[in-house]
């Protein structure tokens, strides 16, 4: 068995469309940190999806719910550390507006 640490998602603004923003690829995924940042004056939202391989995103697989985060706050999503994808699951994600920058690392095991 081997495992490598590995960013899942760099730094960047989480887009306020439904967006993949993950996907295992040939190896057990697993989630050791997500942050979100609000970099805005103004409170936005955070909903984020764990989707199986040739699933579709849905309220099924919704992890997190419109998560609010506050203005300059950082939030660490408690509610997806430690999770796993198979492959070819993913992390999708959608926010409420621009303004939340998103960033998740974990482990491959193979």
């Amino acid at each position: 068995m081997s495992v490598n640490n590995k960013v899942l998602i760099e730094s960047k603004d989480a887009e306020s469309v439904q967006t993949t923003q993950f996907t295992s690829a040939n190896a057990r995924t697993i989630i050791d940190k997500f942050t979100a940042v609000n970099t805005t004056a103004v409170a936005l939202t955070l909903s984020v999806n764990m989707v199986v391989l040739a699933g579709a995103v849905s309220a099924a697989n919704l992890v997190v719910k419109a998560k609010s985060i506050a203005p300059n706050e950082t939030y660490t999503f408690p509610e997806i550390v430690g999770h796993y994808l198979m492959p070819g699951g993913f992390l999708s994600t959608i926010a409420s507006a621009t303004g939340l920058t998103i960033r998740s690392s974990g482990r491959e095991v193979t």
